[in-house]
């Protein structure tokens, strides 16, 4: 039996990617976000390849929008059964550069967005005592890094807004389900459009991933949500073990290498467009779709994430995402990186 989906952040990205792939399991896919162009598009990728699409514009920063477009959704395709929170923006800057009105709509859109979403989710899923929400994490959501502290915040806001949710849940013994997905960098048009103060242009932390791979996450823990949270990539594991293990050394490690290896050698346009009070696709800048500019830097798989599917894989997984991280951080110390001015 198709499911009824609703995707906040659908119009690229992983929220464009999951649609992609619920489309393929002929999901009724609801599709939330802001650009119009980016959600007609995506519209078109959910019809041709079997599922049927609902385009909602809409300002996940805003409640009676989120709301009104969950009533459409059930109105067009009946009770929601999966509701994914994927829509986020973030500003890539020192924290003393960024205004304080660009730290609220952060904040706003990621966090707030989170928590709209999810209120729409359940107000419907509750009475029925059935449904899924999925919360996209960060593996920043645990390890926060320079330049990044607005989108760290938000997504340090829904961990601990979820756990309460969750123990909630269980409180009243509800078959209502929420779980987060930590993801790693992945390949997403954040990188051309996400507002920039630094002199070169922003990118991923390697290892880079595309977004099909967090979609299968998404998806996956849609079908199996009892676990409290999925991680994607070996970077996130070995990145959220590492904080526990030896935080003040980290601490360190990303005050030397955290701001040059957020950008890339090319030098940033001074008229480069962003999305923070605006979608840059109804501006001009048309379908982004799912992927970024860094195609050729990422891993279309993911064995960690992969071997995460199966609980009795997981020692085995860790320990190879540890070492991984480990080989990683010896490697960029022999190199010695010079750390480039924000």
């Amino acid at each position: 039996m198709s499911q009824t989906v609703v995707i906040t952040g659908a119009s690229a990205g992983i929220g464009r990617a999951t649609a992609r792939m619920f489309a393929r399991k002929g999901a009724r896919v609801a599709l939330l976000a802001r650009g119009e162009a980016g959600l007609e598009a995506a519209a078109a990728d959910v019809a041709r390849l079997g599922g049927k699409a609902l385009v909602l514009p809409a300002d996940v920063a805003d409640p009676a929008q989120v709301d009104a477009a969950a009533s459409a959704a059930e109105e067009a395709f009946g009770p929601i059964d999966v509701w994914v929170n994927a829509a986020f923006t973030s500003v890539f800057a020192p924290f003393t550069r960024i205004t304080p009105e660009e730290y609220e709509r952060v904040t706003a859109v990621t966090y707030l967005g989170c928590v709209n979403g999810t209120r729409a989710a359940l107000r419907r899923m509750l009475p029925r005592d059935a449904g899924t929400v999925v919360q996209v994490g960060s593996a920043l959501a645990y390890r926060s890094v320079p330049l990044q502290s607005a989108y760290c915040g938000a997504k340090h806001a829904v961990n601990g807004f979820t756990s309460a949710v969750r123990t909630e849940l269980l409180a009243r013994h509800s078959r209502v389900h929420v779980t987060v997905v930590q993801m790693p960098a992945v390949n997403t048009p954040q990188f051309s459009w996400v507002l920039s103060r630094l002199p070169n242009h922003p990118q991923p932390v390697p290892p880079i991933y595309q977004p099909e791979v967090a979609a299968r996450a998404v998806v996956h823990a849609a079908r199996h949500p009892r676990r409290k949270q999925y991680y994607v990539g070996a970077s996130t594991l070995a990145t959220i073990l590492a904080d526990k293990a030896a935080p003040a050394l980290l601490d360190r490690y990303l005050a030397r290498t955290g701001i040059s290896s957020q950008q890339t050698d090319e030098q940033a346009r001074a008229d480069r467009p962003h999305n923070l009070w605006e979608p840059v696709d109804d501006a001009g800048g048309g379908d982004f779709g799912a992927h970024g500019a860094f195609d050729e830097q990422s891993h279309a798989h993911s064995p960690q994430a992969a071997a995460a599917r199966h609980p009795a894989l997981l020692p085995a997984a860790a320990l190879l995402a540890a070492g991984a991280a480990a080989r990683a951080a010896l490697r960029r110390h022999r190199r010695g990186r010079p750390v480039r001015g924000a």
